[in-house]
Protein backbone atom coordinates (compact mmCIF):
# COMPACT_ATOMS: atom_id res chain seq x y z
CA UNK A 1 0.00 0.00 0.00
CA UNK A 2 2.77 2.33 1.08
CA UNK A 3 4.43 1.60 -2.20
CA UNK A 4 1.55 2.41 -4.12
CA UNK A 5 1.19 5.68 -2.58
CA UNK A 6 5.25 6.87 -3.33
CA UNK A 7 4.84 5.50 -7.41
CA UNK A 8 1.31 7.77 -7.53
CA UNK A 9 3.08 10.93 -5.73
CA UNK A 10 5.68 10.35 -7.92
CA UNK A 11 4.59 9.91 -10.96
CA UNK A 12 1.23 12.73 -10.39
CA UNK A 13 4.29 14.89 -9.48
CA UNK A 14 6.10 14.23 -13.00
CA UNK A 15 2.72 14.76 -14.96
CA UNK A 16 2.27 18.62 -12.67
CA UNK A 17 5.40 19.31 -12.89
CA UNK A 18 5.69 18.66 -16.93
CA UNK A 19 2.41 21.07 -17.13
CA UNK A 20 3.77 23.56 -15.63
CA UNK A 21 7.06 23.64 -17.47
CA UNK A 22 5.36 23.88 -20.61
CA UNK A 23 2.97 26.55 -19.50
CA UNK A 24 5.26 28.73 -17.69
CA UNK A 25 8.29 28.14 -19.82
CA UNK A 26 9.76 31.27 -21.21
CA UNK A 27 12.38 29.41 -23.75
CA UNK A 28 11.49 28.24 -27.10
CA UNK A 29 9.45 25.05 -27.31
CA UNK A 30 12.79 22.90 -28.33
CA UNK A 31 15.09 23.91 -25.20
CA UNK A 32 11.36 23.33 -22.82
CA UNK A 33 10.88 20.08 -24.12
CA UNK A 34 14.66 19.39 -23.32
CA UNK A 35 14.43 20.26 -19.63
CA UNK A 36 11.23 18.27 -19.40
CA UNK A 37 12.61 15.27 -20.76
CA UNK A 38 15.90 15.93 -18.22
CA UNK A 39 13.17 16.54 -15.47
CA UNK A 40 11.17 13.50 -16.10
CA UNK A 41 14.18 11.00 -16.54
CA UNK A 42 16.02 12.50 -13.31
CA UNK A 43 12.28 11.48 -11.74
CA UNK A 44 12.10 8.27 -12.89
CA UNK A 45 15.53 7.50 -11.97
CA UNK A 46 14.78 8.63 -8.31
CA UNK A 47 11.59 6.23 -9.12
CA UNK A 48 13.39 3.19 -10.42
CA UNK A 49 15.97 3.85 -6.99
CA UNK A 50 13.17 3.83 -4.48
CA UNK A 51 11.60 0.47 -6.17
CA UNK A 52 15.12 -1.21 -5.93
CA UNK A 53 15.29 0.02 -2.61
CA UNK A 54 11.93 -1.59 -1.36
CA UNK A 55 12.29 -4.54 -3.14
CA UNK A 56 15.53 -4.80 -1.55
CA UNK A 57 14.01 -4.54 1.91
CA UNK A 58 11.07 -6.88 0.79
CA UNK A 59 13.27 -9.61 -0.06
CA UNK A 60 15.21 -9.28 3.20
CA UNK A 61 11.90 -9.01 5.36
CA UNK A 62 10.79 -12.32 3.09
CA UNK A 63 14.49 -14.02 3.94
CA UNK A 64 14.52 -13.35 7.11
CA UNK A 65 10.60 -14.57 8.27
CA UNK A 66 11.33 -17.80 5.74
CA UNK A 67 14.72 -18.91 7.98
CA UNK A 68 12.69 -18.15 11.42
CA UNK A 69 9.97 -20.46 10.10
CA UNK A 70 12.61 -23.17 9.16
CA UNK A 71 13.99 -22.36 11.96
CA UNK A 72 10.71 -23.01 14.06
CA UNK A 73 10.24 -26.14 12.31
CA UNK A 74 12.82 -27.54 13.24
CA UNK A 75 12.71 -26.70 16.92
CA UNK A 76 8.53 -28.40 16.44
CA UNK A 77 10.45 -31.73 14.79
CA UNK A 78 12.78 -31.91 17.93
CA UNK A 79 10.09 -31.28 20.28
CA UNK A 80 8.12 -34.03 18.23
CA UNK A 81 10.85 -36.70 18.74
CA UNK A 82 11.04 -35.80 22.38
CA UNK A 83 7.56 -36.15 23.52
CA UNK A 84 7.29 -39.10 21.04
CA UNK A 85 10.10 -41.09 23.19
CA UNK A 86 8.87 -39.76 26.29
CA UNK A 87 5.13 -41.80 25.43
CA UNK A 88 6.77 -44.76 24.50
CA UNK A 89 8.66 -45.38 28.16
Amino acid sequence: MKADKIILGVLGGVAVGALLGVLFAPEKGDKTRRKIMDKSNDYADELKGKLDSLLGSITQKYEKIWNEGENLIGKGEAKFVEAKKELKI
